[in-house]
């Protein structure tokens, strides 16, 4: 069982409130380690200087999207491991499903519960302590 704040996670989001909302979730489940990126090539970027074990990233977004994002991250050997937990407002198939073919290791809607998000996160990890 890995310890919460031991998870280094980058949340991507474009809204500044949405990243804080995530930051301030991760808190209180114990997660100490978050970094927070504006949109998908700023995180890619940020990524190949240091990578995490988690990248929470909204699916729309200027610039790079979390597809686009998502796309990038696996097809990067040093990165390609990473876990990657999508978040969205839409809840629509066929994003889920292109999601899963790129390699998504979970999706998670908007609104979320703190609950939720963990239950997300226990499920790519095991259970946080």
């Amino acid at each position: 069982m890995p310890q919460a704040a031991d998870v280094e996670i980058m949340v991507v989001d474009d809204q500044r409130a949405m990243r804080a909302l995530v930051r301030d979730s991760l808190a209180q489940i114990g997660c100490a380690c978050v970094s927070e990126c504006g949109d998908g090539n700023e995180a890619l970027q940020s990524l190949r200087a240091r990578p995490v074990h988690l990248v929470v990233s909204d699916l729309n977004m200027p610039v790079m999207d979390g597809l686009a994002l998502l796309r990038a991250v696996r097809s990067e050997p040093t990165l390609a491991n990473t876990a990657f937990i999508m978040l969205s407002s839409r809840a629509d198939v066929a994003l889920v499903k292109e999601a899963i073919a790129l390699g998504v290791n979970n999706y998670l809607v908007k609104p979320f519960t703190l609950g939720t998000l963990k239950r997300k996160i226990e499920s790519v990890f095991g259970p946080l302590t």
